[in-house]
């Protein structure tokens, strides 16, 4: 199993048919925000994303693997569910850790604060 195309397939399509086969049961994901172990909770997290934002776009911009762990430097963007549906775009990494030929670990580092994402819902600009 080829981790690094099936990853840069589910981006092309995210979050829409996502390849759940590569990620650990026991996943460990974490961000600015989430901070949780499993892999349904890893795909609940995903089908919110879907639910509540409009236009949802993950652009992978790189991706290199080490023996194991994956990084990844992308950009992702929506559309807010206000009435105004704001254009909100974030840009970070992720590592990814990898044993067994599986995701057991997926860290997201974002390159702006919760702030700076909060206010792109009301001002218009660069973060």
């Amino acid at each position: 199993m080829d981790l690094v195309k099936i990853i840069q397939d589910d981006y092309k399509h995210f979050p829409e048919n996502q390849n759940y086969s590569i990620y650990a049961e026991n996943i460990h994901f974490k961000d600015k925000i989430y901070d949780f172990y499993g892999l349904k909770k890893y795909q609940k997290m995903i089908g919110f994303l879907t639910k509540c934002f409009k236009n949802l776009h993950l652009e992978l911009h790189d991706i290199q693997r080490n023996e194991n762990q994956i990084d990844t430097r992308w950009t992702m963007t929506w559309n807010s569910p206000l009435p105004w549906q704001p254009f909100i775009s974030v840009s970070g990494t992720s590592e990814l850790k990898v044993e067994n030929n599986l995701i057991v670990a997926h860290y997201d580092y974002w390159n702006c604060s919760i702030f700076d994402v909060i206010k792109q819902h009301f001002f218009m600009g660069k973060n």
